[in-house]
């Protein structure tokens, strides 16, 4: 009977509907879940010309997805990623520096004030060239601690460096599985759609860990390459990131088909590009910046002194001892000279222990310029001030950028789940209609069955 079956095939049609409501209100919370929904439509009717139709079949399940969002959605993660690993060490750095009781600036200026202490009083006095000795070795721990920040910020790096390379490896033979069992489920006509969900959640995951080009091939397949080219996955096959140490730096490639790509960690994008940035720009040339400055001081204060007379002299010639020594590259880049007491500070230029004419010479040093490895310059005692500001401006640039590409992501979020997301009024009403369609159904079927029940009460 014609109305039994098309009413049957209702309330089939309903309950399959009714099955991706479900299905959809169970994940409502779900990360990365992509809504489903029935596809309705009549069936004909066949070619007697008599029949008014055949009911009503599923033609498939749908996936709600738009790949034009989901591409904004991973560009922006790539950005989001490059800004928000470089902020900690920025805002440590602005700490450290800044701090006005731990700074260079302080150290500096504590040094050239017991300088000062000693030409505004007596230039024999042991307690305050002791001061003086006191002063430098207070100036070279700042030296020295500022540079363990620098070297342990370098450490930090390297190590989260290759933390996001066996993290992104992973994410790029998951993919590249995930490929697999999509073609092999399309191929045979199985559900997917929890598949590309879980591909597509691995997918955003490597693009906050790097800059991504994704491709849509035929069966379902996403191809994933850097934004410098170099293949990460073509189908199923995957490509393996390696970091490795060469000396001091750490190096990277990529190894695809059995052929190894050297790459430009800073073109990366990401979180593996925006710390190869901050480490090759800002922490470097902050370190080799505050090793400038200590190693114009040294040499300075050392080369001054070396022209003056020790206390107690008996020299004809100049014998003044050097106070610093400086060691590029070196944990302790700066200390004081082994041995030195009170008296071998060289403050007289003429041997008269009472003559400040070479303390005169030291107290100008202060004035000298150190040059900086962006070409600019500035004097030994406003150069930390003006590397702090420096640092104060990338911050904030820092910061802004971070701040930009956090709402281009939540926009992007936004304007997929729009189309992808679960929204929860939306299914309440879809699961009240599929349901008043099942009853609808069921109530024609207990019509039909009323009807053939009293066509054999006739014939009886």
């Amino acid at each position: 009977m014609t109305i039994l079956s098309n009413a049957l095939s209702g309330a089939l049609a309903s309950q399959l509907a009714l099955s991706a409501t479900s299905q959809n209100i169970a994940n409502l919370q779900t990360k990365g879940y992509t809504r489903q929904a029935a596809l309705l439509s009549a069936v004909g009717a066949d070619s007697s010309g008599k029949a008014i139709g055949n009911g009503v079949q599923v033609s498939s399940l749908i996936r709600f997805s738009d790949g034009y969002k989901s591409q904004q959605m991973w560009r922006a993660a790539a950005e989001t990623g490059q800004y928000s690993q470089t902020q900690p060490y920025l805002t440590q750095l602005e700490r450290v520096m800044g701090d006005e009781t731990a700074s260079l600036s302080t150290a500096v200026d504590g040094f050239f004030a017991a300088l000062n202490a000693v030409a505004g009083d007596s230039a024999t006095s042991t307690p305050l060239r002791q001061q003086v000795l006191t002063a430098s070795g207070l100036l070279a721990q700042r030296f020295n601690s500022l540079n363990n920040v620098f070297n342990a910020q370098r450490m930090s790096i390297t190590q989260q460096r290759g933390a996001i390379v066996a993290s992104a490896n992973a994410n790029i033979e998951k993919i590249a599985a995930l490929n697999a069992r999509i073609t092999q489920g399309n191929a045979v006509g199985a559900p997917v759609s929890s598949l590309i969900d879980a591909r597509d959640l691995a997918i955003d995951e490597l693009a906050g860990q790097m800059a991504l080009e994704v491709s849509e091939q035929p069966g379902g397949v996403r191809d994933i390459s850097l934004k410098t080219g170099q293949a990460l996955v073509i189908g199923n096959v995957a490509g393996s990131l390696k970091a490795e140490s060469a000396g001091a730096e750490q190096v990277f490639s990529l190894e695809f088909a059995s052929t190894k790509f050297m790459l430009d960690a800073e073109k990366l994008g990401g979180q593996l590009g925006g710390l190869s940035v901050y480490e090759r720009g800002t922490l470097t040339s902050m370190q080799e910046d505050v090793e400038a400055i200590a190693g114009k001081l040294a040499a300075q204060v050392n080369k001054t002194l070396g022209e003056g007379y020790v206390m107690g002299s008996t020299s004809t010639i100049p014998d003044g001892k050097a106070l610093f020594v400086f060691t590029k590259g070196s944990n302790h880049i700066l200390t004081v000279a082994d041995g030195l007491v009170p008296a071998d500070l060289a403050f007289s230029s003429d041997g008269a222990d009472g003559d400040t004419g070479n303390l005169q010479n030291l107290l100008k040093i202060g004035s000298e310029l150190v040059t900086f490895k962006d070409k600019s310059g500035a004097t030994l005692s406003d150069a930390d001030t003006q590397l702090v500001g420096k640092l104060g401006v990338l911050s904030q640039q820092n910061q802004a950028a971070l701040a930009t590409a956090r709402t281009m992501r939540t926009h992007a979020e936004e304007d997929w789940q729009s189309t992808s997301g679960v929204n929860q009024d939306e299914e309440a009403i879809n699961l009240v209609e599929y349901q008043n369609m099942y009853q609808a159904n069921m109530k024609v079927m207990s019509v039909a069955n009323s009807l053939f029940d009293a066509t054999l009460a006739m014939m009886g």
